[in-house]
């Protein structure tokens, strides 16, 4: 079975909901419905009945990705987008629950007025999808809905008072020239101060705005942080930021079609990602599924106001055990230090390094503007002066196979920089059929401290890590042939001629109860 993009996350009356795009007929694209699964915790998960299939003209050729607004009456809407022929036109519906009082809203039904969103004369209709979540500001509701004119990406605003005739704003909330068809789009407000979340709806002078789009050309995503108008229904990019294909990311990995949620539970925003396989399609049919979500994130606006933060949601805590530690463990040029009494290949490490002295940090050249093309030349065998150091995961005995995820320090004209790679190319022994990329980003942070912290949640097929306390995330999918369940090892690295000294947490992770069956 396919699993693709995360659909219409939401929190209501106790319950954590997640839809996702779904092929219940097999592990390729194809025949795709909304299923649905419900969690108490966001750890375990039931998966119910599926909630939106085809079943009217307006979506008879597939119900694709789209999000969840829970009105002031707390009554969950949900908006999707409709395939309404071979060609693949899209529409905008929505659907609602057929029955409040179910705590689990297992059925859903969508009124006779859809479609409430179609292209005009003047857009691709192949290239109009993915509706947001609603917010209302001034009166109105206001949704956004991803496309294209020509190579420009476009996030179309429409506006409602009712929640169900719905107008096209004269021009579009924002459009970037040169970054190709806006997948996914997703608009919210983050506090400038803090790690609260806010409600979709928030506004006001202590909060800016993120604006999120999937670029269906490149498969990766990006973020800018901004002023919202509402009275102009106009979004101001933050000067100093990139507002393009080299923008700020989420994720520097494998990590796609992403949708945030609030929780009111917690007053957290939430972030869910899918990561899709890097094997073959035929590898997904013989194993009979393809695509997985990621551990979902807290997401907040860094102190510095020119990112985001990202953090595992601390419930994935639950599932620890058999906690492990090394203090103060120093790291020589060459060592390669095993991280025993763990199941290396379901895991939760978290270490930090500390770095006596920056002396010997590699002069940095101002045109490495490309951090996964660096991480390619400079990977964790090539000698460095303050790195390469970090985690060796997955890896077995002999090292063999291992992916690398580890930092290296740079000098400046004027600072310093962080490199952080997530290096599949090492990660298994077969050669043919596997996409093994050097996954990797720059880490914006302060090295006054002279310390770097990183944390890396294993769990056999996927490695995702957070470094520097989540100002910079990657994703990787990797598939050993021998570091595989028991035979699957740990290690701490540095191959840099600076002495490292690391102090580490690690525990194996148990399965949660309940796995989505």
């Amino acid at each position: 079975m396919l699993t693709t993009d995360p659909n219409g996350p939401m929190y209501y009356n106790g319950i954590y909901h997640l839809f996702y795009q779904y092929n219940p007929k097999g592990s390729v694209w194809g025949n795709i419905v909304w299923a649905h699964s419900v969690s108490k915790d966001m750890i375990n998960w039931e998966a119910l009945e599926h909630a939106i299939y085809p079943s009217e003209p307006f979506d008879i050729y597939g119900c694709w990705s789209g999000s969840a607004t829970i009105l002031p009456d707390n009554k969950p809407v949900i908006f999707y987008t409709g395939i309404i022929d071979p060609e693949q036109r899209q529409v905008q519906n929505y659907a609602v629950p057929a029955n409040l009082s179910d705590p689990y809203l297992r059925k859903w039904t969508k009124p006779a007025d859809n479609p409430i969103a179609v292209a005009d004369g003047n857009m691709d209709t192949t290239a109009f999808r993915d509706p947001t979540t609603a917010w209302k500001v001034d009166g109105h509701w206001r949704m956004l809905v991803g496309s294209r004119r020509k190579h420009r990406g476009i996030a179309y605003l429409y506006r409602s008072r009712d929640f169900k005739k719905w107008t096209k704003a004269k021009h579009p909330l924002h459009s970037v020239a040169k970054t190709g068809m806006w997948e996914c789009v997703d608009f919210f407000p983050v506090s400038l101060f803090g790690a609260t979340g806010l409600n979709t709806s928030a506004f006001g002078p202590n909060v800016k705005h993120v604006l999120k789009a999937s670029l269906n050309d490149t498969r990766f995503e990006y973020y800018t942080i901004g002023a919202y108008f509402p009275s102009r229904d106009k979004y101001l990019v933050d000067k100093d930021l990139v507002d393009g294909w080299d923008g700020l990311r989420y994720d520097y990995g494998n990590f796609y079609a992403s949708k945030t949620f609030f929780d009111p539970a917690k007053d957290r925003r939430i972030l869910w990602g899918w990561a899709n396989e890097s094997d073959t399609p035929q590898d997904d049919v013989n194993k009979g599924w393809a695509g997985i979500q990621t551990i979902p994130r807290k997401v907040w606006l860094d102190p510095n106001r020119k990112q985001l933060l990202q953090w595992p949601i601390e419930e994935i805590e639950t599932l620890r055990v058999h906690n492990v530690q090394l203090s103060n463990q120093e790291l020589k040029l060459g060592d390669n230090i095993e991280v025993k009494g763990i199941t290396a290949a379901q895991a939760d490490v978290d270490v930090t390094f500390s770095i006596p002295n920056l002396d010997k940090a590699e002069p940095f050249d101002p045109s490495w503007t490309n951090a996964q093309e660096l991480c390619s030349r400079k990977g964790s065998s090539v000698q460095g002066g303050v790195g390469p150091f970090g985690l060796l995961t997955l890896a077995s005995q002999k090292l063999e196979e291992h992916t690398p995820v580890f930092f290296r320090v740079f000098k400046g004209r004027d600072k310093h920089h962080v490199l952080l790679c997530s290096d599949a190319r090492s990660s298994s022994l077969r050669n043919t059929g596997l996409y093994k990329p050097s996954f990797a980003g720059f880490v914006d942070v302060d090295l006054a401290d002279k310390k770097l912290s990183l944390r890396s949640l294993i769990d056999h097929s996927v490695v995702e890590s957070f470094g520097a306390g989540g100002k910079t995330c990657i994703t990787s999918r990797v598939y050993p042939t021998q570091a595989v369940f028991g035979d699957a090892h740990l290690f701490v690295f540095n191959n840099g001629t600076e002495t490292i000294t690391a102090d580490l947490k690690a525990w194996s992770m148990k399965k949660p109860n309940k796995m989505n069956n």
